[in-house]
């Protein structure tokens, strides 16, 4: 396209098409494209309202109708030529449509701006991604049941400071993820519900005196409703923001869950082995199988924390209502969206295909002293001992297991006599990793029995 066919849909006021260096910076079209589909979803419905209102003919909107068809097929298909002289998506669309039906594609404008119409296309595209992540956490959420369903009863290491703390059952330590992921699920959901008002209509920033009829705009593109407030409609991109900081929590989540599969899977660990799909070998030592996957997740939450912030600072010092910085308000959301639905998609593989090494899990968490808290709780439900004392007895018995290369139930019965001389010989029943596990029956314990009861009303709930 040349300058002269943009400048004449501007009208007179630019007498000389702006230089190379105006149009680079200017221009959008490189990355707006992918909101062709919304763009022309959002004309289709604001042509059908006119045409509806008495303010645009049947025959003109029949015209557009067909003629935005047309466009967003050559779009699809590949055919379409996009013009960074034409700027946007938005004037390249209408350029092509005048080209297809003449005159009428000139009213389709009528009682609209690019400012209330590009806030609309933005809207329907992020609530496309607020969709799309709800899918990649429920899908994610299924393959952590079934693999918490499938190890409610199998012992490992709890840790703290990455130091082994308390058994636990691998099944609790899904479930942790299991609410973790939920979380960001409902935060999506959240989101989309709270930017679910429809812009258009609000023109430029203070309405139009024509008789639109907003509701069935709104309707006609899935809003609750149209946005209440002219200038709030064309200025805010709190939905993008809002959807980059449950993206980013997410992403965080998601880091961490990478993470332990990282150090998990490692010779040193063992506790998982990763599928072939998620892992990839070395050029030089062949016994090594990396967790690429895992740790290109884990990598992830610094594109999409960066686009939050990007963002944020966009828009953090500009007055009402549009100005033309809003412009970079769309490459950091695109690629966080991207970003994100390929991190859960890998993690929901991984998840899905990963096997826990139940012996692995079974040695470590018998290792570490990891039933010195059952042993303390013992002395004080059985010997009445305050806890403080208790605390102290038992680091006691552990300095001379750890003084004798042992764990706390290779200690015989006289040997922790001699540290307190009260306890009995059905000490032994707790100090074992299963009965430890099966004791903690609290609401949102480890024990397997409250494990398969989180499962199934987290089975039922996700239906």
């Amino acid at each position: 396209m040349s300058d002269t066919k943009s400048n004449a849909m501007w009208g007179g006021r630019f007498a000389a098409g702006p230089d190379a260096i105006m149009e680079a910076i200017n221009a959008s079209i490189g990355f707006d494209r992918r909101l062709a589909r919304q763009d022309i979803d959002g004309s289709r419905a604001h042509a059908a309202m006119l045409a509806q209102q008495g303010i645009l003919s049947s025959k003109d909107a029949e015209a557009i109708r067909e003629g935005l068809l047309t466009v967003l097929s050559e779009i699809e298909t590949g055919q379409f030529a996009f013009s960074a002289a034409l700027e946007d998506i938005h004037m390249n669309v209408e350029a092509r449509l005048k080209e297809l039906i003449g005159e009428p594609a000139g009213r389709l404008h009528t009682g609209r701006s690019r400012n209330d119409q590009v806030a609309t296309d933005f809207k329907l595209w992020v609530r496309d991604q607020l969709d799309a992540a709800d899918a990649g956490l429920l899908a994610l959420l299924r393959a952590l049941l079934a693999q918490a369903e499938a190890g409610a009863d199998w012992v490992m290491p709890g840790f703290t400071h990455l130091q082994t703390a308390q058994p636990v059952t691998w099944g609790h330590h899904m479930m942790a993820y299991v609410e973790m992921f939920a979380r960001d699920r409902g935060r999506m959901q959240d989101a989309r519900a709270r930017m679910n008002e429809c812009p258009l209509g609000a023109a430029a920033l203070a309405g139009t005196s024509f008789p639109l009829d907003r509701d069935a705009t709104a309707q006609t593109l899935g809003f609750d409703r149209p946005a209440a407030n002219s200038l709030d409609a064309v200025s805010d991109r709190d939905f993008a923001l809002e959807f980059l900081a449950a993206a980013s929590i997410c992403a965080m989540h998601l880091s961490r869950m990478a993470e332990e599969l990282v150090i998990w899977s490692s010779a040193q660990f063992r506790f998982v082995t990763l599928s072939d799909r998620f892992s990839t070998g070395s050029s030089i030592m062949p016994q090594k199988k990396n967790p690429d996957a895992a740790e290109l997740i884990r990598a992830k939450i610094g594109r999409i924390v960066g686009a939050n912030v990007a963002l944020l600072t966009v828009m953090k010092g500009l007055p009402l209502a549009y100005s033309k910085d809003m412009q970079e308000d769309k490459e950091q959301v695109f690629d966080a969206a991207d970003t994100l639905m390929l991190a859960l998609a890998a993690m929901e593989g991984m998840v899905r295909d990963m096997t826990a090494n139940r012996a692995s899990l079974e040695d470590a968490a018998a290792s570490g002293f990891s039933t010195a808290t059952d042993l303390a709780d013992w002395l004080v439900r059985e010997l009445n001992l305050p806890f403080r004392d208790a605390h102290h007895v038992t680091g006691t018995l552990v300095a001379m297991a750890e003084a004798k290369g042992c764990d706390l139930p290779d200690l015989s019965l006289a040997e922790m006599q001699s540290v307190h001389g009260a306890i009995r010989a059905d000490v032994f029943e707790v100090l074992g990793v299963h009965n430890s596990v099966a004791s903690r029956t609290s609401y949102g314990g480890t024990a397997p029995s409250q494990v398969r009861a989180q499962v199934a009303r987290w089975k039922e709930r996700l239906g």
